[in-house]
């Protein structure tokens, strides 16, 4: 680490904060999406797939777009938002909406694998003896997928860690306020006699 400029460093920090923002918030949604697939009829459950694979398919920069136009200043929900103090576009907030939005499809999918295989009769058996919804969620859904859950973490911290092309185009790459690790990567290939 000691061939590292302060900037790459500040570039390396910001884009651990960026990923674990992204993670730590997308996470619990992520899970109430996979549990809602998992529950929902089958219209509802292929309409949900639809649009959680959506930022796969998609190219980055079209989601970025995307995400400018509507938190962005002018934006349909950042005009509204920055009235009442939250920034997304050209912030490091808005950098970590960006990956999380890019990540979230990845922890989805193993959330809703692990929800998709657990037994229900065990949640069955809890009910009938007296367990109500929360104490049956917290006491055996959570452990028993846990694993999926962690994988599904693991998953969007690592596509947070490493997302270009959303990220750069929704708040750019401004050093010290949003320049991530692959930002400042691409920034530095640009430039003539990079190595």
């Amino acid at each position: 680490m000691s061939g590292l400029a302060p900037e790459d460093l500040a570039a390396v920090a910001l884009s651990l904060k960026v990923a674990a923002t992204a993670t730590v918030f997308g996470a619990p949604l992520a899970l109430a999406v996979a549990m809602l697939q998992v529950r929902a009829r089958y219209a509802l459950r292929v309409a949900l797939d639809v649009l959680v694979t959506l930022p796969l398919v998609l190219p980055p920069v079209a989601t970025g777009y995307a995400l400018l136009l509507l938190f962005g200043r002018q934006g349909t929900l950042g005009r509204f938002l920055e009235k009442i103090g939250v920034v997304f576009a050209f912030h490091w907030t808005g950098a970590a909406l960006a990956a999380g939005v890019m990540a979230f499809p990845l922890m989805v999918r193993p959330m809703r694998l692990a929800l998709e295989a657990l037994d229900p009769e065990v949640d069955e058996v809890a009910r009938t003896l007296g367990a109500g919804a929360a104490l049956r969620f917290l006491r055996l859904t959570l452990p028993l997928a846990a694993p999926g859950i962690a994988a599904g973490a693991i998953l969007g911290f690592a596509k947070a860690l490493g997302e270009f092309g959303a990220t750069i185009t929704f708040v750019a790459a401004i050093p010290g306020e949003t320049l991530t690790l692959p930002s400042a990567i691409y920034n530095a290939t640009q430039s003539p006699g990079a190595e």
